[in-house]
C-alpha cells in the first residue's frame, strides 16, 4: 500500500474467543472465560467499548462450543429490562451491552487450531477491508485507548500495525518480540521482524505484541497457506512476519497499562487496579487491602 493512497477506514474488528479457558477451571466450566466479570463488567466488555472508542463499527466473534453467552451478553434482555422498568430502575448500566442489530456477527472455529486459524475462520466477514483484532485476554487500559491510539497511528502511515510494549529484558523469553527499525516518532517504530519467545540474549528488543493488530486483508491469503509453526498450530504471528517488507509495518507504543488476564494474577491485579480507581468502592476495597495486608 503507497502512503499516499486513500486509506479504507478501520470498521470491523475480529475477537477469537473459542478457547477453553483451561486455566480459570472449574469457573469455566460452563462460563466462557471472556464472561468472568472484573468487577461488574465480563472482560470480554472492555474489549468491546475500546473496539467502539476507534470507532469500529462491526464485530466479528470467533466463537466455538459452549460460547452463547457472550452473544447473549450483547443481546436485548426484553424480561430484564422489563422487570427493571417496572421497578422503577434505570436501564443507563445496560447501554454499553447493546449493540446495533447486525454490527455482531458469529463464527465457528471448529478446531482448536490456533489464533492465526482462528483469524482466518473470519476472513468472508472481513473481505476486502483492514480490520482490527482484539485478544480479549490482554486488557488494556488508558486514555485513549489501546486500539484508539492505534487507529490513529494507522491514518498516520496505513499498512499493518501492532501495540507493544516495553517490558525489562529478562521477561521477554515469554512474548513475541520485534526487530525494531526506523523511529517514526516517539510512539511509533518500523518493524523489521518478529521473533516468537526467543532467549533473552537472542532478542532483538524488549518490545513485546501486546494483543492488538490492525492488519490488511492480504493477511488471509497469508494465512490460507501457513504452514503449523510452534505448538503444531497456525501461529499468527509466523503470517504477519511473512508479510514484513511486502507492506508498511509498524509498532504502536502503547500509553496505559496491561493486565494479563489469561493468568489467575493478572485477573486479580486487574480487578484491583481498576477497583481503587472507582469513586464508588475505592475506599472500602483499601481498607479490605490493608487490613489482609497486615493480616498476612
Amino acid at each position: 500500500m503507497s502512503l499516499n493512497q486513500p486509506r479504507k477506514p478501520i470498521r470491523k474488528a475480529v475477537f477469537p474467543v473459542a478457547g477453553l479457558g483451561t486455566r480459570f477451571l472449574p469457573a469455566t466450566k460452563a462460563i466462557p472465560k471472556e464472561m468472568l466479570p472484573v468487577i461488574d463488567r465480563p472482560l470480554i466488555q472492555y474489549a468491546v467499548d475500546e473496539a467502539r472508542e476507534a470507532g469500529i463499527e462491526q464485530l466479528i466473534f470467533v466463537t466455538g462450543r459452549g460460547k452463547t453467552a457472550i452473544v447473549e451478553h450483547f443481546d436485548t434482555a426484553y424480561e430484564l429490562e422489563h422487570t427493571m422498568s417496572g421497578r422503577g430502575k434505570q436501564l443507563d448500566v445496560l447501554d454499553a451491552t447493546r449493540i446495533q442489530p447486525g454490527n455482531l456477527v458469529t463464527v465457528r472455529q471448529q478446531v482448536p487450531m490456533g489464533l492465526g486459524h482462528a483469524i482466518w475462520c473470519a476472513r468472508a466477514v472481513v473481505g476486502d477491508e483492514p480490520f482490527a483484532i482484539f485478544l480479549p485476554d490482554e486488557m488494556m487500559v488508558g486514555s485513549p485507548g489501546c486500539m484508539k491510539q492505534m487507529v490513529d497511528a494507522y491514518n498516520e502511515v496505513g499498512g499493518n500495525l501492532i501495540s507493544v510494549l516495553e517490558v525489562p529484558r529478562e521477561e521477554v523469553s515469554s512474548y513475541g518480540v520485534i526487530a525494531p527499525g526506523a523511529k517514526v516518532s516517539d510512539s511509533l517504530t518500523e518493524v523489521t521482524g518478529l521473533v516468537e519467545k526467543p532467549k533473552t540474549e537472542d532478542a532483538p528488543s524488549n518490545l513485546i505484541i501486546s494483543g492488538r493488530y490492525i492488519l490488511q486483508p492480504e493477511v488471509m491469503r497469508t494465512l490460507e497457506s501457513q504452514d503449523k509453526g510452534a505448538g503444531g498450530e497456525i501461529q499468527l504471528t509466523d503470517a504477519m512476519a511473512r508479510m514484513i517488507g511486502q507492506q508498511p509495518f509498524h509498532a504502536v507504543k502503547f500509553d496505559g497499562r496491561r493486565f494479563d488476564c489469561g493468568s489467575k494474577v493478572g485477573f486479580v491485579e486487574a480487578t484491583l487496579s481498576l477497583a481503587l480507581e472507582r469513586p464508588d468502592m475505592a475506599d472500602e476495597v483499601r481498607a479490605i487491602m490493608r487490613r489482609l495486608l497486615a493480616e498476612g
